[in-house]
């Protein structure tokens, strides 16, 4: 059985529906999966899964969110080499350049990305939901 990860940050709810569809599509497909807060997930966790799904909104100035996210994110860097992951998150302005920005860092840190970023803007609708649920599935 696959074992997915699904480690995400939520302020206002959108990310987390998102993370929910996320869970759904993999555990549709018959996979194992644990939710984390950024709190909860560290370096030595990601060996333990056959997929993460990292899931984070744009914050500021189109960055990761900095006080549980960013430093979370930043410590698993540098063990993403070879592993399947897949990236998805909401935004209330912008265009999407955190999602591009983080997607280069998980490529430039040798991690295999699963399926393309899912964005929604504000609260997803029933599209973004699906290409989450197609995500999480990827992951399985």
């Amino acid at each position: 059985m696959s074992k997915v990860a699904v480690v995400y940050w939520s302020g206002t709810g959108n990310t987390k529906a998102m993370a929910d569809a996320v869970e759904a599509g993999a555990a549709g497909k018959g996979a194992e999966v644990t939710m984390f807060g950024p709190s909860d997930f560290t370096p030595d966790k990601v060996s333990e899964f056959n997929g993460i799904a990292f899931g984070c909104p744009a914050m500021g100035a189109e960055v990761l969110e900095e006080t549980e996210y960013e430093p979370m994110f930043s410590a698993v860097e540098g063990s993403l080499s070879g592993k399947k992951i897949a990236l998805f998150g909401s935004y209330g302005w912008g265009d999407g350049q955190w999602m591009r920005d983080w997607e280069e860092r998980c490529q430039a840190a040798g991690a295999v990305m699963a399926y393309d970023a899912v964005m929604a803007n504000g609260m997803p609708g029933e599209d973004a939901l699906d290409e989450c649920r197609s995500l999480g599935s990827s992951l399985a």
